[in-house]
């Protein structure tokens, strides 16, 4: 364990948590979003003008004005379209508002056009940030690094650093390039590239990954690889490939959109000229044409499939978890494989000590060795000597005043506590191979507590091995539990996929009831996986929340970040969030999705009915053009307050319970 003396590392994992500089694209620079905000608010100023009686001259031209600005966009989208023989919904949602808005109906056709225009912003949106945050990730590498020469030294760009070059980086400074050390020592925090919770000791021989953090020790690296073939440029590529190559989604009832539209046109233009090739009155013949659009447009159906998972969506934001789309609260119902990552996500992603084991005849008890070996790392900065620190406050312990304080890179800490010379570290160093009895009895305790996927630190008094620290960072409490309800509604069990090593992997998944264990993947190892199960017919669910993870989630069918100490790439990235942080959520709103869907198919069945019955009516010649309007109003209130029903706390509670969570 090692110390700051020289500049402070930061605490483990916070290359993980700031590691994204934040350059956002302002919403109202997206067209889409200005257009959007244009016609909300000119619906909200005509809205209670027309409700209160007012003239029709006050609340028109605002309506007019609302048609325009959130509807010619999506309208002109949709003639686009037309171009390549395709007929999409919002485009006749536009003809539809207009319909609404020639027999009458001018309200219901503004508030349809608001509500597509505003979806129509808030995906954009959504695209403007993953492609910030993509960008953002760039600047985890340094700009500059220091290049040897034959003359010393010089600061260049990162970009212009060549295979075979030497750098020479310093404590506290990232990695500019991918290497591997040619002399030094240190702790570099590589939480953004593997996910490991604790900062990696380096020395001669080891590689590093540009944009990692260096920890109090200064290294001399050779450049391996280029700039633009780093680690941390490779996951920005990686992204972007998962983000554009994803299979298009799309709503269960946009499967059926085209169908649907070609029908409805082709039966509308037939319901109209049809009678007048026989002779019929053409004003007749309009209105029942208009009656026919009007109770034969898709108005309900869309209300059948969209309240549903927009009140799933609310429900899951009250109770922490957010989802990005009524899209992705559909899929989430549809995940039949779950993988999780370990640090941050199964784990806390803080190291604790785990384990206190003094030497029998050292005359110490835990308390005893805690409070020495606290007292002799209380100075250090080091992930590790903060862990030790506070399981002894924890404890209540007191402790001493310590002297004389000195650090190694991949050493540990010295210091004179109580006038003995106290020291904390790994234990292949401090031991060092030595065959006396405490020190044979502290090296294989500490092969034990290593065996088991812990960190471990001998502490030595005057020289002498009085015992050994196991340090680990800590399993979710909840984490066992959903990893069983998770196996419970997917049908298979759930996969750990780590950076970390597989000792510490395997211990972690023994506690959370794991069997499949992937251990040692950078990100293209990770992504590899997810493409491998889904190449097996599977529909996985990727739960993280590091920069590492980021490729990930964008590959997999649907991407799960943790809120609290997520990148903001993987924010960005994943289709959801769980913002409070409690991973048992996840399997509770898979629940959710599923009754969304339900209720779904039970929507389009209540709404195909209705459409059916008035379309059989009209054609009939009987029905008025306000009932077949009542009818068709009537129909898309009963859907909407159906689905309204996801709204209630009890829905999240049902959910829970089918999720065993």
């Amino acid at each position: 364990m090692t110390s700051t003396l020289i500049s402070p590392a930061p605490p483990a994992g916070a290359a993980r948590d700031a590691a994204v500089p934040t350059r956002r694209t302002r919403i109202l620079a997206l067209p889409e979003a200005r257009w959007a905000a244009v016609a909300l608010v000119l619906f909200l100023i005509a809205l209670p003008l027309h409700l209160t009686g007012a003239p029709a001259w006050s609340w028109g031209p605002l309506y007019v004005l609302t048609y325009l600005t959130g509807g010619w966009a999506p309208g002109w989208e949709g003639l686009k379209a037309l171009k390549d023989k395709t007929l999409d919904v919002d485009l006749l949602m536009v003809v539809a508002a207009l319909g609404a808005a020639a027999i009458g109906q001018v309200l219901d056709g503004a508030l349809l056009i608001v509500i597509f225009a505003t979806s129509g912003a808030l995906e954009a949106v959504a695209t403007a940030r993953t492609a910030d945050s993509v960008r953002g990730l760039l600047d985890l590498a340094p700009a500059t690094a220091t290049r040897l020469t034959d003359g010393g030294e010089e600061t260049v760009a990162t970009g212009q650093l060549a295979v075979g070059e030497v750098i020479h980086v310093r404590p506290g400074e990232r990695i500019g390039a991918d290497g591997r050390v040619l002399a030094g020592a240190s702790d570099v925090d590589q939480a953004t590239i593997t996910g490991e919770p604790l900062p990696v000791a380096k020395e001669a021989g080891d590689e590093v990954f540009a944009g990692t953090l260096n920890g109090t020790g200064a290294l001399r690296v050779r450049v391996e690889r280029d700039a633009s073939d780093s680690v941390i440029a490779r996951i920005v590529t990686m992204v972007e490939e998962a983000s554009r190559t994803k299979a298009p989604t799309q709503l269960f009832i946009e499967k059926v959109e085209q169908r649907y539209s070609l029908g409805m046109v082709a039966a509308t233009l037939a319901v109209f000229l049809v009678p007048l090739a026989f002779g019929a009155d053409l004003t007749g013949a309009l209105l029942r044409a208009m009656t026919f659009m009007i109770v034969a447009s898709p108005c309900a159906v869309v209300l059948a499939t969209m309240p549903p998972l927009l009140s799933a969506i609310a429900n899951a934001g009250r109770h922490g978890v957010l989802v990005k789309s009524a899209v992705v609260m559909e899929r989430l119902g549809q995940v039949d494989a779950v993988a999780l990552d370990k640090t941050g996500t199964l784990t806390e992603g803080t190291p604790r000590v785990t384990d206190i084991r003094p030497l029998a005849g050292c005359g110490l008890d835990e308390s005893a060795l805690l409070t020495l070996a606290a007292a002799a790392e209380h100075p250090s900065e080091h992930p590790l000597a903060r862990a030790v620190v506070d399981a002894a406050r924890e404890r209540g312990l007191v402790l001493p005043a310590a002297a004389d304080f000195g650090s190694a890179p991949g050493i540990g800490v010295t210091a004179t506590v109580d006038g003995h010379a106290i020291a904390v570290g790994a234990p292949a160093r401090l031991l060092n191979g030595a065959a006396d009895p405490a020190s044979v009895r502290a090296s294989a305790l500490a092969e034990q507590l290593q065996d088991g996927g812990r960190t471990a630190a001998v502490v030595t008094t005057d020289g002498r091995p009085v015992g050994v620290l196991g340090i680990a960072d800590r399993l979710r409490p909840d984490a066992a539990a959903t990893v069983m309800s998770l196996e419970a509604l997917t049908g298979t069990v759930p996969m750990l996929v780590t950076g970390d090593n597989p000792r510490a992997a395997a211990r972690l998944a023994a506690e959370a009831g794991i069997t499949d264990v992937r251990a040692g993947l950078l990100p293209q190892g990770k992504v590899e996986v997810i493409r491998e199960r889904e190449r097996a017919g599977r529909k996985v669910l990727v739960i993280g929340d590091g920069v590492n993870d980021a490729p990930a989630l964008a590959a997999a069918h649907t991407g799960i970040a943790m809120g609290r100490a997520g990148s903001d790439l993987a924010l960005e990235t994943a289709d959801a969030v769980i913002v409070r942080d409690e991973l048992a959520a996840v399997p509770v709103v898979v629940a959710l999705s599923r009754r969304a869907r339900g209720l779904v198919v039970q929507n389009l069945v209540i709404a195909g009915a209705f459409i059916t019955a008035l379309v059989v009516w009209d054609l009939a010649g009987l029905l008025p053009l306000p009932l077949g309007v009542l009818g068709h109003e009537g129909s898309t209130v009963i859907v909407g307050l159906n689905g309204l029903r996801l709204l209630r706390d009890g829905a999240w509670k049902r959910a829970r319970a089918e999720a065993g969570a």
